[in-house]
């Protein structure tokens, strides 16, 4: 991060933090100048509440196909973005993720630190102004917590500036255990420290545990050289499975029912029994827009007057069985009034009655076949993971991102399902005495998928694919799994070694000299 930025940041936010406070009688004071005083100051009119909203806002900047989002989708086997024609070229943003050739200048390299960083530091905030507040700090904690994990995970290193810190002084930078540390700290203060919160647009000690028992997982990648040998140590496994037996045993989250999969996304997805931690929203006041996740991939002649943009990988969608209710479903409510289903697009699409869409140059048959670089109009099959909210007529109400109300989906119940047999698959123990193969199967049964007769590292994989594609795991994912780096369709060598971590923005080093560029950049 600018070092400039990040030493303006406690007073920008204290400024726009008062103006959510409401009306009441305030002391007026000018600031001639930018001093250690400035958050004390603050914190005297600006109550922890608002400081710790400002950390929650700051999850929005996921609600975006761009920034995070793109760099674990795109650079994965599950997401490309293929220039059509004059559109989606963008100076070849996304075709450079896909291909693994982004470099320190990258659009969404920038984005994304630039977003994380603005978090963490939020959050850092609410911790220093929580007061005698167990739950803000601990809500805080968390929070902080996430955002580190992301940087740690995408960029290998973390600025990190405490508020006792002087206002003069380059962000210090934590390594990648480090950081792996500090964030597991904050989560067991959380843990124990968080009572109030009970949905998932809040922060619960659910959530905490699942965060907890995701970065146990991810911890032999943290522990390693960019693209070096992994080493799944059996304590990490046994605190994968411990936090997420926690969670299982709460007893606050279940699978939904068969066919209801979609439901986890959809419109009216508030409080369903598989969201641990989400960004809600509601018509009239939609905190994280949702529509790029429908619109993105669309048609422009579809109901959701989309962007023709992104598409799956034919492999990716081949590994679907026909049965699998994640592979696409006909939606109540959606598909009915305007005849566009759930899950993966492909072939003729048509309108509620039946009727044939068109495309620019004839009918809107959605292909396998994609050209990353010269694709038409109907290339390449389209992912609708959020379904969208049509009215009577069958009209999509995103014309106005404020009347959108699907919850954005961080972490959810079968994802934790999903770490515990893996945890188990690579050498955990589990109290319960669950096998990797019945915690899958369970899963595929009530997701109408065929039970497997083994699970060994590909299957697992494959089926955190099935289970959570387009919701911003598979890169990480593919990386503990060792597949990153492989070639797909339209990659067809095998990248560097060093692709799996990102490089540090060149505007951030020329700004901290406590940041070293990562090795391969």
């Amino acid at each position: 991060m600018e070092t400039k930025y990040i030493k303006l940041l406690s007073l920008t936010l204290g400024i726009a933090l008062i103006s959510t406070v409401s009306c009441s009688k305030l002391d007026d004071k000018t600031y001639g100048t930018i001093s250690a005083a400035t958050d004390e100051e603050a914190a005297k009119i600006i109550p922890p509440a608002a400081y710790l909203q400002g950390a929650y806002d700051a999850l929005n900047s996921f609600a975006d196909q761009g920034g995070v989002y793109a760099l674990m989708e795109h650079s994965s086997d599950e997401m490309m973005g293929p220039t059509r024609g004059t559109d989606w070229d963008d100076n070849g943003v996304w075709r450079k993720i896909h291909l693994h050739t982004w470099d320190p200048i990258h659009d969404g390299v920038n984005a994304a630190w630039d977003r994380l960083n603005t978090g963490q530091f939020r959050a850092t905030q609410a911790i220093a102004f929580s007061g005698e507040s167990a739950q803000v700090k601990a809500e805080a904690s968390f929070l902080r917590a996430w955002f580190m994990f992301y940087i740690l995970d995408l960029f290998g290193q973390v600025p990190s500036r405490e508020l006792s810190d002087p206002l003069d002084a380059n962000p210090k930078v934590l390594t990648r255990i480090q950081a792996v540390d500090q964030s597991i700290a904050d989560l067991i203060y959380a843990e124990a420290n968080l009572t109030a919160n009970t949905s998932s647009d809040k922060v619960t000690k659910q959530a905490a545990q699942a965060l907890l028992a995701k970065i146990y997982l991810n911890k032999a990648v943290y522990s390693s050289a960019s693209g070096g040998a992994l080493n799944f140590v059996k304590a990490d496994m046994d605190k994968v499975i411990e936090y997420s037996n926690k969670v299982v045993n709460s007893g606050k989250f279940s699978l939904l029912p068969s066919g209801k999969y979609f439901d986890n996304f959809s419109w009216n997805n508030t409080g369903t029994s598989e969201l641990i931690f989400s960004i809600k929203n509601i018509p009239g006041d939609v905190r994280a827009n949702p529509r790029f996740t429908w619109r993105m991939g669309t048609h422009y002649n579809m109901v959701t007057n989309g962007w023709n943009g992104f598409t799956t990988l034919a492999d990716f969608y081949d590994s679907f069985e026909p049965s699998d209710e994640r592979r696409g479903v006909a939606l109540p409510g959606l598909t009915d009034v305007t005849g566009m289903r759930a899950g993966f697009l492909i072939g003729q699409q048509v309108d509620a009655a039946g009727k044939p869409l068109q495309g620019r140059n004839g009918p809107l048959i959605l292909t396998r076949n994609v050209s990353l670089t010269a694709s038409d109009d109907v290339q390449g099959i389209r992912v609708i993971k959020y379904a969208p909210q049509p009215d009577a007529t069958g009209n999509i109400k995103d014309t106005d991102e404020r009347q959108t109300d699907n919850d954005l989906v961080f972490l959810r119940y079968a994802d934790v399902l999903l770490m515990k047999a893996e945890a188990v698959l690579r050498g955990g123990s589990d109290p319960l005495g669950q096998s990797p193969l019945q915690i899958v199967n369970n899963l595929r049964s009530t997701r109408g998928a065929s039970p497997l007769s083994s699970v060994d590292n590909a299957s697992l994989l494959a089926e955190r694919g099935r289970e959570l594609y387009y919701e911003g795991w598979r890169r990480q994912d593919q990386i503990r799994f060792g597949t990153f780096n492989d070639p797909v369709d339209q990659r067809p060598t095998k990248s560097a070694s060093t692709k799996t971590i990102f490089p540090i923005p060149q505007k951030a080093i020329d700004t901290n000299p406590n940041l070293t560029q990562n090795p391969g950049y």
